[in-house]
């Protein structure tokens, strides 16, 4: 056989060095194309089904590897060196043992890593179903349950009326939270309820049991509590459509306290958030409910009887009246006063509620934040027009003041005679 011989200039150190780098790239590219594209995908796509298809295809990498390293070997046998002027053929050797392993690692390597990433964003994505599903509309039997676990103590539970007097329209999907403000007449609740009511999301319906027809007994009770909360209650502070809370106030002598038991239990079962107001100078309360009973009858305005005012001079006009206090009695109707309180709040202390002091109200306006956040309200300025009758020290609004100081004096109750605020 004759051998082809061939004259030349000598191939480079450099030449030979790329002749055997060529054949790595060619080992390698497989695998480093599918990683790539397997990286790109799983940054950039949130579908599932990408995630699992390429699951699914990375045991197939090393079976991609040995096709294309087959492929690779013949055509490192035809691998051809040209220069100007000579051809020159020459094989290449096979590549070594350690290049594999560590083509093999790599490739495992990325392998776990593409797996972890897409196990993390399949889990993401399983939370975020699940954050969806929870914020979905409850029904009424999963309300219940919740509420005999006893779980509505620390948040409010969210409710979706379905009126029938209305439609809630766009605001359907908007959860609300039902409240009561459980107070006495001339403890400030009116002045709290114009606060509540200037929040763009709060309906406060007003004395709603002042009528004696609706709470005659439980059942009318309880009918005139779901008509509130089913949002079908209209009234000058309604909100209806797209309300966040709803309640009403609710006097203790206007039939909360013949049916405790019965009305707690309806509190805890509908998640009704309780506000207890009161006031800590019941002497200041006893000569307000004098003077706003003095005018029910007098009517000092034209004939119109006001328990409210929106100005200095109708403050000025209702507190010149001053009021005789019984001083023999004065003792005993205080004691009865603050066990009524105590009472109310023994019966309802099952509830998710808050306690309020008309004087914190009006000393401390952050209390208002607080109550924004017990209703789970977006924090807003409160405001009212309202305006205080009965400012400055009481000596200027009882008659019989000389008498009211001396019963007072040296009693549990001697703290109400110098008590002063004059907001």
């Amino acid at each position: 056989m004759v051998g082809l011989t061939f004259t030349g200039p000598q191939v480079s150190t450099q030449t030979r060095s790329n002749a055997q780098f060529f054949p790595i790239v060619l080992h390698f590219l497989p695998q480093t194309l599918f990683l790539f594209l397997c990286a790109l995908l799983f940054q950039t796509s949130n579908s599932q089904f990408l995630f699992s298809l390429f699951l699914s295809l990375l045991p197939l990498l090393p079976l991609v590897s040995f096709f294309w390293n087959r492929i690779a070997m013949v055509l490192k046998e035809d691998i051809c060196f040209f220069n100007k002027d000579i051809l020159v053929m020459k094989p290449q050797k096979k590549s070594p043992l350690l290049l594999r392993m560590s083509v093999l690692i790599f490739s495992m390597v990325c392998g776990v890593f593409i797996c972890s990433v897409c196990l993390k964003q399949i889990s993401t994505h399983a939370r975020t179903m699940l954050m969806e599903l929870q914020i979905e509309k409850p029904s009424r039997s999963s309300i219940s349950s919740i509420n005999r676990l006893n779980l509505t103590h620390d948040v409010p539970l969210l409710h979706y009326p379905e009126p029938v007097s209305f439609n809630r329209s766009e605001c359907a999907g908007n959860p609300v939270r039902f409240f009561a403000i459980l107070s006495n007449q001339r403890s400030g609740s009116g002045w709290f309820e114009t606060l509540l009511n200037s929040h763009i999301n709060v309906s406060s319906n007003g004395e709603i049991f002042s009528v004696r027809e609706r709470r005659v007994n439980v059942s009318t009770i309880v009918q005139t509590l779901d008509k509130v909360y089913n949002l079908d209650w209209l009234s000058s502070a309604s909100k209806n459509e797209c309300s966040a809370a709803i309640g009403s106030k609710w006097m203790l002598n206007q039939g909360l306290m013949d049916h405790p038991k019965e009305i707690a239990d309806y509190f805890n079962s509908r998640s009704v958030s309780v506000i207890f107001l009161f006031r800590r100078n019941l002497l200041r309360r006893m000569v307000s409910m004098l003077a706003n009973s003095y005018d029910r009858y007098a009517k000092l305005f034209s004939g119109t009887h006001k328990s409210h005012v929106h100005s200095k001079e109708e403050a000025d006009t209702l507190s010149k009246y001053k009021p005789t206090i019984n001083s023999t009695s004065l003792l005993a109707d205080l004691k009865d006063m603050e066990m009524r309180t105590a009472k109310a709040l023994e019966y309802f202390n099952t509830t998710r509620h808050m306690i309020l002091y008309y004087e914190d109200l009006i000393q401390n306006r952050t209390k208002l934040k607080d109550v924004q956040e017990f209703l789970g309200l977006p924090q807003m300025e409160l405001t009212s027009r309202q305006v205080k009758i009965h400012r400055g020290p009481l000596s200027d609004h009882i008659k019989n003041w000389d008498d009211v100081n001396r019963t007072l004096a040296g009693t549990i109750y001697e703290s109400f005679l110098h008590a002063d605020y004059s907001s």
